[in-house]
């Protein structure tokens, strides 16, 4: 599931459970036009997926749609495509950890390893 939102989405938002808090009700990803910026690096650490997509707004409640996060794109149900901000690869690779922690744990165990 995705969650599509407006302008400055976790605004108010400055713990980490806000975001932690939907990752855990398994959505894959939230998408709205801009977000706070302590909800934006906080969702990161946890691995919740933000696209910023400056016409979000256009898909509808209820639609399916799929993403490319590294391609920076939304696909909406009629076929059209909606362009996000491009996301820096690193937090990429952060998401697809599962969070900050696991990456970290992930890259220690790679270098204790033989």
């Amino acid at each position: 599931d995705v969650v599509v939102a407006g302008a400055n989405f976790g605004i108010g938002s400055s713990r980490e459970q806000a975001a932690a808090a939907l990752v855990q009700l398994g959505v894959a990803a939230v998408i709205a036009p801009s977000f706070s910026g302590l909800f934006f690096r906080n969702a990161f650490n946890v691995g919740l997926l933000l696209l910023t997509c400056p016409k979000a707004l256009r898909i509808e409640d209820g639609e399916a749609v799929a993403f490319d996060a590294r391609a920076g794109s939304v696909t909406r149900a009629d076929g059209e495509r909606l362009a996000c901000e491009p996301i820096p690869g690193f937090l990429l690779d952060m998401v697809e950890a599962g969070g900050l922690l696991p990456q970290l744990k992930q890259r220690l165990t790679e270098k204790t390893d033989p």
